[in-house]
Formats: C-alpha cells, structure tokens, sequence
C-alpha cells in the first residue's frame, strides 16, 4: 500500500492519485459505508390491525416506502410551495416539494418520532381541511416526513380512508 501512495504522488495526475487514494482508505470493509446503513425497518398499521414490517431508505419519504411497498395511504400528491428553515434568518423556497392534499394521514409512534421535522402551516391546515376532528397528536402527513435514522423500529398506523373515491 505504502508502495501505490508513493507512485501516486509522484507519476500520477492529481485526479487519479486522489481515485487511488480514497480506494486505499476504504480497502478495509469496516470503514467503507454499506447500503445497510442506509436502510431502517418500519412497521405499517393497516386499519384492520395487521401489521408489515417493511425496509426503508434513510431520506426517502414515509409515503414513498409505503408505495414502494404496495401499502396504499391514499393519493398522495406533491408540488406546492414548501419552505425549509435553514437557519433563524433564511428560509429556503423549495418549489414543488410541498404536499397539495391531506389524504396520506399516518399517525407515528415509536423510535425516532421526534426526529421529523416540525409541523409546518401547510400541513397543519392539510389535516384540518381533510380529517377535521380525526387529528391526534401523533398525526402527519407521510408525504411530509423522511425516512431517518433514529426511526428504525417505528411504527406507522395507517388510519380508516377517509372517501377519496366519489366522482
């Protein structure tokens, strides 16, 4: 190894010395990152009670791995104005990543609840047009949550449809 970082450095070009530099530092297997790491378990409620306990991306949404999976939440519907706090002074535009409809209500509980992210207006007013007095206090809209770490073991309870198929 000592041998290939001292070819590198002296005969190679700078984009190649630093492709075989970062192949040396994940030689050993316990210091390259896995896809493992980067998968978390969630469990799936339906109404009736039955339960599916389904693999899920870190940074992909709740409804996204419920889709993936064939779990129906309802029609989910992405592309109004969102806006993410990056700070206590900005406040990022992220145009079409906000939800449009309430009907992908879940309720949450478990490990990592309190690592999705805060509520924001257009989803509390998503709730309250779609659901009225059926919000709890664990109530989101899976739309709005990605998947993180810290929810491997989570549960997710899929609440009776509300009618979203009447012409």
């Amino acid at each position: 190894m000592l041998a290939l970082k001292e070819i590198s450095r002296k005969t190679l070009t700078p984009a190649v010395s630093r492709a075989i530099t970062s192949a040396i530092t994940y030689s050993n297997p316990d210091s390259a990152p896995s896809v493992k790491d980067s998968i978390v378990n969630l469990t799936f409620v339906d109404p009736s009670g039955a339960r599916r306990q389904v693999p899920a991306m870190v940074g992909d949404l709740i409804s996204q791995t419920a889709e993936t999976h064939d779990i129906y939440l309802g029609p989910t519907s992405n592309g109004a104005l969102f806006e993410r706090k990056n700070s206590e002074e900005w406040l990022e535009p992220l145009y079409g990543e906000g939800c449009t409809s309430g009907y992908d209500h879940v309720l949450l509980n478990g490990n990592g609840v309190e690592t999705a992210p805060p509520m924001n207006r257009v989803e509390e007013r998503m709730l309250k047009v779609y659901w009225g007095n059926e919000i709890y206090p664990e109530s989101r809209l899976a739309s709005m949550i990605p998947v993180t770490k810290e929810m491997d073991g989570m549960i997710v309870y899929v609440p009776d449809r509300i009618v979203d198929d009447v012409p």
